[in-house]
């Protein structure tokens, strides 16, 4: 193809925590690139899908939910989800159906006004809502003036998936491709391997370990049999943290471990030796080096 047929666009996913964002991306992508739980603010960095979609390759950002910000690290997220909106040929504002338009989801409506963008509405998980309802939010978020289209999809069974792809393809402007054809994600192998084991942390420990963790590749060594290690550290703020993320008797953090190895071994189609570590750092959400890792802006 010759760069005056193809073309490149950036669509950036907003929405208020828990939207469907992730659930998304990895539908349009047809592979998982961004990590899924029921935990609000799973997501905390802008995180790039690529797909091609006829003469077109799209750029998918997954943004951090956008909240109220109380930490710094609260206050980071929710600034790369604006800058992933700023930097975006389409704009796509994602609003569960079933929860229609509560307090974070009208925050994020305020926001796109006060910035003067026009946005896709995606009303999502519209498996879960009856008919008429969807047609009476629909029509109450279109008198906003705020959408220039409005999309109704559930990205668990499919509906709607392919007329979004083919619109975001129709929206891209002319220009050549920016990656290769092959390419699902830019996101660095180490840094994808911290996230899908941080997915396993908080499926495995919500409840009794909050926002307190992440995780880091501290090392990532290349075998002669093709197999790789990989040495991960699991940092948690507080002493009382640590025995929850290691288990009696070292169960809760092999099951961890087991499960972000087995989903390794998936995506990289290799062996895989995980070995995780859990180190006790107060603070770390204060340190500019965590955020560097996260490729998030270290500011106040």
């Amino acid at each position: 193809m010759t760069e005056t047929t193809t073309r490149c666009g950036f669509v950036a996913l907003l929405g208020a925590p828990n939207a469907g964002k992730s659930t998304l991306l990895n539908a349009l992508v047809g592979q998982k690139i961004s990590i899924v739980t029921q935990k609000v603010q799973t997501t905390r960095t802008r995180i790039r899908g690529i797909a091609i979609e006829g003469d077109a390759q799209l750029v998918y950002v997954d943004t951090p939910g956008i909240f109220t910000p109380k930490r710094r690290l609260d206050r980071a997220m929710v600034a790369a989800a604006w800058g992933g909106a700023s930097d975006a040929d389409v704009v796509c504002l994602l609003i569960d159906a079933k929860k229609r338009v509560d307090a974070e989801a009208q925050h994020v409506i305020d926001g796109l006004k006060e910035g003067g963008r026009k946005a896709v509405l995606i009303l999502t998980k519209v498996d879960l809502v009856r008919r008429e309802s969807l047609l009476s939010l629909a029509d109450e978020l279109n008198q906003t003036g705020l959408f220039s289209d409005i999309f109704m999809i559930s990205a668990v069974n499919g509906d709607g998936i392919e007329q979004l792809k083919t619109h975001f393809a129709q929206k891209a402007p002319l220009g050549p491709w920016l990656y290769p054809e092959d390419q699902l994600s830019d996101i660095p192998m180490r840094l994808m391997g911290a996230e899908i084991t941080r997915e396993k942390l908080f499926l495995r420990v919500h409840q009794e370990l909050p926002y307190a963790a992440t995780v880091e590749t501290e090392q990532w060594d290349e075998r002669k049999d093709g197999s790789v290690a990989i040495h991960q550290v699991i940092f948690v703020e507080r002493d009382s943290q640590k025995p929850i993320v290691i288990g009696k008797g070292g169960r809760t953090i092999k099951e961890i471990g087991e499960a972000a190895r087995r989903e390794l071994e998936e995506i990289m189609s290799r062996k895989v030796h995980l070995f995780l570590n859990v180190k006790v750092r107060k603070g770390w959400g204060d340190e500019r080096e965590r955020y560097r890792e996260m490729g998030l802006d270290f500011s106040d």
